[in-house]
């Protein structure tokens, strides 16, 4: 696809790693900017190129930190927007804060939500993201949003490997819908673990519903943090007699407590993530008693990239295997 030159491509310091990537897909380096972080913990950035009437895109993940993630994206999108970029599209490879998006208790805050209206406060123009946990959150925008799924690389990876009896499994009903989706596409049956989340770190499975007994079991989710419910889940399926259990996730943005949970409980075979978290500080995956394997999303984000600016569809990415 012939590619418009006048676009510019920043990244913020939350995964750089993914950004080179996505520029090394659109054939370019970074653009430049110098970003700062005080010794007080003020953060400051100064843009090294001109972004006057350009199609400007920043690379920034919500994790790990948050909010300092988020802070770090609003002052370069201000200093873009007082740069006169021409039209600034945030690229948030995994959105921070998703999985606060109801009110399910009194006197809590939809965060989510609040994410989403800071980013059009702060001057995007358009939203690309990728495995939403809730697809409610596109409805908080009232600004373009496009996105992405990380079920094209996922998909590939699966049928390289080629298994025998496979079948897919959702941890938990709310990821019956994706899995499903799976299911259809791999031509293999689906089951779905029933399951009742105690805390926030803290996951009681109780029930499979299918048979995976002697199956190679394809786990879908689409983030894990603490290993519960992919642990919870996997101990299940080995009860259930499967033959392996392979997990796969969009986010991996793994805690303290989750690192420990999958040293011991995983019952994993294998646990394949994307980048689009970096791994977590001090996190040694060759001490996990399975493999981890990571996939990359560059491509299928700087394609998305060349879509936008090219104003072509995105959706067309996911209509054909």
């Amino acid at each position: 696809m012939e590619l418009k030159d006048d676009f510019m491509v920043f990244s913020g310091t939350a995964n750089l790693p993914l950004a080179e990537k996505v520029a090394n897909y659109l054939g370019r380096p970074l653009n430049k900017i110098d970003i700062q972080h005080f010794p007080d913990g003020e953060t400051f950035c100064q843009v090294q190129e001109g972004v006057r009437g350009k199609d400007v895109f920043i690379i920034q993940s919500g994790s790990p930190a948050p909010n300092e993630a988020y802070m770090e994206l609003f002052i370069m999108m201000d200093a873009m927007k007082r740069g006169s970029a021409g039209r600034l599209t945030v690229v948030l490879p995994y959105y921070g804060y998703a999985r606060q998006d109801r009110k399910d208790k009194p006197r809590v805050p939809i965060t989510a939500r609040l994410i989403a209206n800071l980013l059009t406060a702060a001057g995007a123009d358009r939203v690309l993201t990728l495995d939403l946990h809730a697809n409610q959150i596109q409805g908080f925008f009232n600004i373009p949003l496009d996105q992405l799924k990380a079920e094209p690389v996922i998909l590939k990876y699966i049928r390289d490997q080629h298994w025998a009896n496979p079948i897919v499994v959702a941890p938990d009903t709310g990821g019956a819908k994706t899995a499903y989706g799976y299911s259809r596409k791999l031509g293999c049956g689906l089951a779905i673990v029933a399951k009742q989340r105690t805390s926030g770190e803290t996951v009681d499975a109780f029930s499979v519903v299918g048979d995976v007994k002697d199956h190679d079991v394809i786990m879908i989710d689409d983030m894990t943090a603490t290993g519960g419910t992919l642990s919870a889940a996997a101990k299940m399926c080995r009860a259930a007699g499967c033959k392996s259990v392979h997990a796969f996730v969009s986010h991996f943005p793994l805690t303290e407590k989750g690192q420990e949970r999958l040293m011991t409980e995983g019952q994993l075979d294998e646990l394949v993530v994307t980048d689009s978290i970096p791994m977590r500080a001090g996190f040694d995956p060759a001490k996990l008693p399975f493999k981890l394997t990571q996939l990359s999303v560059a491509p299928l984000i700087g394609e998305a990239i060349k879509r936008i600016h090219n104003d072509q569809s995105v959706n067309d990415l996911f209509n054909h295997e």
